[in-house]
């Protein structure tokens, strides 16, 4: 089994295959999201110490932030996708 890695910045991956949605941090239901995410410890903080730039929503219902730009990430997930077919 192989899985497909999706760069989310600084040395960070997710698998590809689990990535629900890639959002912007910026509205309150996001820092809801992350608040609650935290809470019921289901929260990645993969921004090394950085501003949160992208919020990660994984099938497994964990939350990753991302210091990489939203637009950035979803980017590499379309180039995946189409190197995939």
């Amino acid at each position: 089994m192989s899985y497909t890695l999706l760069n989310i910045g600084y040395g960070s991956s997710v698998v590809a295959d689990e990535v629900i949605a890639i959002l912007a941090p910026n509205s309150a239901p996001m820092r809801r999201l992350r608040d609650e995410a935290k809470d019921e410890k289901r929260l990645i903080d993969a921004t090394h110490g950085r501003k949160t730039r992208s919020i990660i929503i994984m099938k497994n219902n964990h939350i990753v932030l991302s210091a990489t730009q939203t637009d950035t990430i979803a980017q590499r997930y379309v180039a995946l996708n189409e190197t995939d077919e």
